[in-house]
């Protein structure tokens, strides 16, 4: 390493240092981004399993602050809003109630929106409603309307009720936005069944955060187990700025 080159890697070593790795657990940011392709349904599977992921996270915050009279009532009392814009709606369907976690099915709202600005009109108001548990959005590409301030809009509403946003990105490229946590995510194979190699195995993302303001980026394959989400190194991970911490092809596996 030349001497030039010294300054930037001590600054890199430090970020790490600063930011450790993101695990299941772990505790989140208010706003984040999902991209993800409109061919595949891991973009709103990985905002679901992210979402009840960080409910549980809220719960066990709760009763380790002794406050009891909350413990269970995010993820098992309050109502979930799930929001498309048209074009989300045509190239990814309707959520289907049926299929998603029997905790949840009862206290799903769903709002279909025309166009985009109607979808982040909702957005917002969603995140403004204490009573919600979270606010899971689906939009596709990159419209006109979702710039940086409606971006830097919806991360201070969240911030400030409290009420965590999973913004989906169909076939949208990363471009300028404030949401705090941004990740990559593509469908990846299921791990086979413990007793019944004929089923179907848990749902599996190819996930990359590569953008956080508390974690360093990085790469993992995520599995929803049902009760608690895992994660683990691939076996060839990308280069990222973790690698200057961490040794080259570490494999980490976190559970609530």
């Amino acid at each position: 390493m030349d001497m030039a080159s010294l300054p930037r890697a001590v600054e890199l070593a430090s970020s790490v240092a600063c930011n450790p790795r993101w695990h299941p657990g772990a505790v989140r940011p208010l706003h984040s981004e999902i991209f993800a392709p409109a061919t595949q349904a891991s973009g709103a599977g990985a905002a679901l399993a992210l979402a009840l992921d960080g409910l549980r996270v809220r719960d066990r915050a709760a009763e380790d602050s002794g406050n009891y009279s909350n413990v269970g009532k995010v993820t098992e009392d309050r109502a979930v809003l799930w929001v498309q814009d048209a074009a989300a709606c045509r190239l990814g369907g309707r959520p289907y109630r049926p299929g998603l976690p029997e905790g949840l099915r009862h206290r799903l709202i769903h709002v279909a929106a025309k166009t985009a600005e109607d979808a982040l009109f909702a957005l917002e108001e969603g995140v403004r409603c204490r009573d919600l548990a979270c606010v899971i959005g689906e939009m596709a590409g990159n419209p006109k309307a979702l710039d940086f301030i409606s971006s830097r809009r919806l991360s201070l509403a969240a911030e400030k009720h409290g009420v965590p946003l999973f913004l989906v990105r169909l076939d949208a490229a990363p471009d300028l936005s404030s949401a705090r946590m941004r990740w990559q995510v593509r469908a990846a194979p299921s791990a086979p069944p413990l007793w019944n190699l004929a089923a179907p195995g848990h749902p599996a993302w190819q996930a990359e955060l590569f953008r956080a303001r508390t974690h360093a980026p990085g790469e993992w394959i995520l599995r929803d187990e049902g009760s608690f989400l895992t994660a683990e190194r691939p076996a060839c991970p990308a280069p990222d700025n973790g690698d200057l911490g961490l040794r080259a092809g570490a494999r980490s596996l976190a559970a609530l």
